[in-house]
């Protein structure tokens, strides 16, 4: 188990690693991409996700970047279209150096999942973070039944979409299991 600051490292690192691939930084993108870091990668965040209004949302994460905004460490960076981004300040930075073993330890699952969502709209993190949060729960292997499973729960995500989200899961999934020689379960 982490200690707030060891997480608060993470946090920090994979935020800057985000904006690095393409990602406003938004609250939602930092979710959605979170969950997938806990959930695809396994790197131990122990934040608790629900199924949301707009795909798995953790209230933990929201208090943790609540917390890290108090205590000086990220700053709200408002860039219209888009709405604010979260991104480090330089003290933010100084926590991350002080824990450079963790921040190694899970970077190259950092690295993978921001450049492989980094660029994703809201929209599409949305289906895809729906479609993963279904596929762990209930482990349905006929991506028909899935599609139709993700459009019962979220209504405007349609059938096709759904699909498609799940099978860009299922890449993605299959691509980091031949890059970190895993199976995920």
């Amino acid at each position: 188990m982490m200690d707030r600051l060891e997480k608060a490292s993470l946090i920090i690192t994979f935020i800057e690693e985000l904006c690095n691939n393409g990602s406003w930084c938004g609250e939602t993108h930092i979710q959605k991409t979170m969950y997938f870091l806990q959930h695809l990668t396994n790197v131990p965040m122990e934040f608790k996700f629900i199924l949301y209004k707009h795909g798995p949302f953790s209230f933990d994460l929201r208090d943790e970047l609540t917390g890290l905004r108090a205590d000086g460490l990220l700053y709200l960076d408002v860039r219209p279209p888009y709405g604010p981004g979260l991104l480090p300040t330089p003290n933010a930075k100084r926590i991350r150096d002080h824990f450079l073993r963790t921040v190694r330890k899970y970077s190259e699952q950092m690295e993978f999942v921001t450049k492989y969502l980094g660029k994703k709209s809201v929209i599409e993190l949305e289906r895809m973070g729906t479609a993963l949060f279904v596929i762990l729960k209930t482990e349905m292997q006929n991506r028909s039944a899935l599609a139709n499973e993700i459009n019962r729960l979220k209504p405007h995500v349609t059938i096709d979409d759904a699909l498609i989200a799940a099978q860009e899961v299922d890449k993605m999934k299959t691509d980091f299991e031949h890059a970190f020689n895993t199976d995920i379960k």
